[in-house]
């Protein structure tokens, strides 16, 4: 059997991706527990990584400013390290070219990569045949890797439960109403109405980015329920796990806060309104749930990822989703 030494995985894409990309590094570390392992990720998503106990370093990749300059100068460094293999879980050409050019002894990745003819192997990637992302990203590693897919994980220090502590002391659920696209998101009404049905004696704590604040005050103040606290901005990516991992259930749409529920296999439930779970993106925890418009609009799903308005202007797949507290 094969032995590496010291690995590198790819997942340079947003912030879900790089989640998912955890479940890679438990598989690694059970197949080689004394290799030393890297990760490379996008600026911004490194916060995920903070004294995770298998990483020996994580990558940051600045995609924003002199996107061309640090991704050469990204490439010079990971050359250096001289890497016994490198999984690139990422499909576009970018990390494909880090990849060609990494000076890494095995490299594989998936058959979308533009590049991927130059790896050392290759995989079909296939969405919608009703796979997990990270059952398709375990296909990468099956070549050298005994065990089943693990799930994804990620791991809150002392610390990240410290700050929540006061949020903890008493019944709380937490929802995250944003998205980066309107139609993944259930819509403003939807969330009001969820919100009414919590017990009124259940805090109620609305989770997201600081660009979320606005969203969620207007959520907030258009309900009937008065115990509840908008942290948008106030916690890191993984406070919000340490929270989430303590709530009675955590409300999300089909977006980054659902995978962070996986993570930390907290109590969830997920809301797809223009995506599919069949797109292989549901949450993975012991105690989750998926809802979505029942019957499905004829026009769902409208495509992969999400857009910015309804293409069919009606939003049924949203707004037809019937609302239950299931804390």
């Amino acid at each position: 059997m094969i032995s590496f030494k010291k690995i590198l995985v790819i997942q340079t894409a947003f912030i879900g991706d790089a989640i998912l990309a955890s479940a890679a590094l438990e598989s690694i570390h059970k197949q080689f527990p004394n290799a030393e392992l890297h990760i490379l990720v996008r600026k911004g998503n490194e916060s995920l990584y903070e004294q995770h106990p298998y990483l020996k370093k994580v990558w940051v990749w600045d995609k924003k400013d002199n996107k061309i300059k640090n991704l050469f100068k990204t490439i010079s460094g990971i050359r250096k390290e001289k890497f016994d293999w490198l999984i690139n879980l990422h499909r576009f050409a970018s990390s494909g070219l880090i990849t060609v050019l990494s000076k890494a002894k095995v490299t594989c990745g998936f058959d979308k990569n533009p590049f991927s003819f130059l790896f050392t192997y290759r995989v079909k990637h296939n969405i919608g045949d009703g796979s997990h992302e990270v059952q398709r990203n375990h296909l990468l590693l099956k070549k050298y890797v005994d065990a089943d897919f693990s799930k994804p994980k990620l791991y809150p220090s002392i610390a990240n439960f410290e700050n929540v502590s006061a949020y903890t002391k008493s019944s709380f659920v937490c929802m995250a109403p944003a998205s980066v696209w309107f139609t993944k998101q259930l819509p403003k009404h939807k969330w009001v109405e969820l919100f009414n049905k919590i017990n009124p004696n259940t805090t109620i704590y609305l989770l997201g980015a600081k660009g979320d604040e606005a969203l969620c005050e207007e959520i907030k103040n258009a309900s009937t329920h008065k115990n509840s606290k908008v942290l948008c901005g106030k916690l890191s990516l993984l406070d919000s796990c340490a929270l989430m991992s303590k709530a009675e259930m955590n409300y999300v749409n089909d977006s980054a806060p659902l995978h962070l529920a996986s993570s930390v296999n907290a109590n969830v439930t997920a809301y797809f309104c223009s995506t599919v779970p069949a797109f292989g993106f549901y949450p993975l925890s012991d105690n989750s749930k998926v809802v979505e418009a029942t019957p499905a609009p004829p026009c769902r799903p409208c495509g992969l990822h999400g857009y910015k308005v309804c293409p069919q202007k009606h939003f049924k797949c949203g707004n037809d989703i019937v609302i239950e507290a299931t804390n």
